[in-house]
């Protein structure tokens, strides 16, 4: 079963010739009224655009009819275009620990609070949550930056340091990245 689904609010006839594309599509078409609408649990979709002639309240992920009539062909674009953009930023959304890290909008978040984050700053972070073992300094410079030398240098500690601050002052949170003998590791 594919798991994007385009659900049709209240508009059968949109419903009928979709119906007959189906086996055209990349996602599957789910027809509903008004009445049988509150029974279907978005939340247990794992990706999902509303199609409906009107804006549904409080409902996110939704493709509104404005402009009547549409070639099919358009709206076949660009429901492919709303999936393929949702599906482009679900996959930017990471959890680490109790975080929530964006790569597209570079920023960490936990509740209502958010820290935007520097390019450098990201790239530690994912590599990092990556692994279940603390990780070198010497490879932090050769994965992140791209050195390969053995000269002294302090980038990475300062670079840690500084995002340290930023999620103690954000979040009262000070063990986000934790020193170790054997290197650096974010907690989980």
């Amino acid at each position: 079963m594919n798991n994007q689904n385009l659900i049709i609010y209240d508009f059968p006839e949109l419903f009928k010739i979709l119906d007959e594309l189906k086996n055209h599509f990349n996602f599957e078409i789910i027809n509903t009224s008004i009445e049988q609408f509150s029974k279907i649990k978005l939340d247990t979709l794992s990706s999902y655009l509303i199609i409906s002639k009107n804006e549904l309240p409080n409902i996110k992920n939704q493709f509104i009819f404005e402009n009547l009539p549409i070639r099919i062909f358009t709206l076949i674009e660009n429901l492919n275009i709303k999936f393929l953009k949702q599906k482009f930023s679900e996959q930017s959304k990471i959890d680490i620990g109790i975080y929530k890290v964006d790569l597209n909008s570079k920023e960490i978040k936990f509740t209502n609070k958010s820290v935007k984050l520097t390019e450098k700053e990201m790239n530690i972070i994912t590599f990092l949550s990556k692994s279940k073992t603390p990780i070198k300094i010497n490879e932090l410079q050769s994965q992140v930056w791209g050195h390969h030398s053995q000269l002294e240098t302090h980038t990475v500690e300062t670079h840690i340091y500084r995002l340290r601050k930023k999620i103690l002052l954000t979040f009262g949170d000070n063990n986000f990245i934790k020193s170790h003998k054997s290197g650096y590791q974010i907690k989980k």
